[in-house]
């Protein structure tokens, strides 16, 4: 079951909601609305041997260089965008 990024057009609020089928109806957990906007969201792309259980120092960000380069604001970040 895949997880979605949803932004209520009603309230604004944006939620990560558990999609189990695209039968499913989803809900605005703030407002409870059902006017809700799909979001693109990235996934992490990390590479090269992670040496603690969290990202660090070496991994890779989403511009594929090492964090500690210019224009890379770290671990999960897309391109110098912190």
């Amino acid at each position: 079951m895949p997880l979605f990024d949803f932004l209520c057009a009603d309230c604004g609020h944006v939620a990560e909601i558990l999609v189990a089928n695209d039968k499913m109806t989803i809900y605005c957990e703030r407002c409870g609305s059902g006017n809700l906007k799909k979001l693109m969201s990235a996934h992490s792309s990390l590479s090269g041997t992670v040496s603690a259980a969290m990202p660090g120092p070496g991994d890779t960000a989403c511009c594929g260089s090492s964090p500690g380069h210019a224009g890379c604001a770290g671990p999960g970040s897309c391109c110098g965008k912190a």
